[in-house]
């Protein structure tokens, strides 16, 4: 029976917390199941990391003194401390940038049973000299065709909260956490605080636009027709235009056109901008219609190549990375002379030579 009586409701929930530590667990742990399921279903690649964790059982009795325990003995209300700790089970989801974060609170919001939001993004936001902890929580419920099912029917009286913030935002609370005294502290000291806070405020806005500025980078590359490469240049003797000298190679365009000629095989982000780079090393001066240029007309004579390497050497392999870098040999041996290896550059010159009539 809920009393007025601090110390003999502190006994009681110590009781309750390690009488359930073990299904409070296992309830954490499905939620946890639950929310990666629902999230690849929808949104799961604006998602870096769900973490899980049933909150300490000191933390919450610190909790219910500090927030609820006055009002209600001032309010002569009696109380079980359990009731007013929402959070007892509490699950974490890091989304990569800022503004995945409401896409990721919608489908959580279809999946399971809303309580209450909470809204720090919105009350930080709304202020204009303001900056701190920034972050949506969530207390949510199994929904009713959940709650009916063998699995999850011992779950149906334990609600949980969801905290969903940014890596930004995450990254902040972590050190934001370790500033002690932060109440008490004097304002040059309070002011600095505010001047970091700003400061990773800004990191989440910038990352978001890097994103959306890379993005557009990829859709220009992606729209323009890959034979556009070889209009960059003019008709007397293959000079380059003054467009083309605006088209310099990069990671983006360089997909596209690798793309074109090997459909099948999927270039990864990271590898693509070390391959380029290796490029520019060589020819500072490199475009997207020498890339195609030299692809166009050696590739057919590198395919050549690289099907009897692989049948002299079938435990070898020969990627496209290996036929571009071929092509780029062939197309000016003295500037690509070290895109290839020694080794490679040897066996090629030998394989070419015999080739010739």
């Amino acid at each position: 029976m809920p009393s007025l009586d601090f110390d003999r409701e502190e006994r009681a929930f110590r009781k309750y917390y390690d009488s359930n530590r073990q299904h409070l667990e296992a309830a954490k742990n499905a939620y946890v199941s639950l929310i990666n399921a629902c999230l690849k279903q929808g949104d799961g690649d604006a998602v870096s990391k769900i973490e899980g964790r049933v909150k300490d059982k000191e933390e919450c009795i610190k909790k219910f003194d500090r927030k609820y325990r006055s009002q209600l003995e001032a309010d002569e209300q009696p109380y079980e401390i359990r009731h007013y700790i929402s959070d007892l089970i509490g699950v974490r989801i890091i989304c990569l940038y800022e503004d995945r974060i409401a896409s990721v609170a919608q489908f959580l919001t279809q999946s399971f049973k809303l309580i209450e939001v909470t809204d720090k993004i919105t009350a930080i936001e709304s202020t204009e000299d303001s900056f701190g902890y920034k972050g949506l929580h969530m207390d949510l419920a199994l929904p009713d065709d959940l709650t009916t099912q063998p699995k999850y029917l011992a779950f149906a009286n334990c609600p949980f909260e969801v905290q969903i913030r940014s890596l930004i935002q995450d990254a902040w609370s972590v050190l934001d956490h370790e500033i002690k005294y932060k109440k008490s502290i004097p304002i040059e000291l309070k002011r600095r605080i505010n001047v970091l806070s700003a400061l990773f405020e800004l990191a989440d806005r910038e990352f978001k636009e890097i994103r959306n500025a890379t993005a557009d980078l990829i859709q220009q590359a992606t729209a323009a027709p890959v034979s556009d490469s070889v209009a960059e240049r003019d008709d007397a003797g293959g000079a380059i235009s003054p467009l083309a000298s605006e088209k310099i190679v990069n990671a983006f365009n360089f997909l596209r056109i690798a793309g074109h000629f090997f459909k099948e095989f999927e270039f990864e982000d990271a590898k693509v901008d070390d391959f380029v780079q290796d490029i520019l090393r060589l020819d500072a001066d490199f475009t997207r219609a020498d890339l195609h240029q030299s692809l166009l007309e050696n590739l057919k004579v590198i395919r050549d190549y690289r099907d009897d390497f692989i049948a002299n050497n079938p435990e070898r392999i020969f990627t496209p990375y290996s036929s571009i870098r071929h092509c780029l040999y062939l197309n000016d041996p003295e500037i690509f002379n070290k895109i290839l290896s020694k080794g490679a550059r040897e066996r090629f010159d030998l394989w070419f030579s015999n080739r010739r009539p």
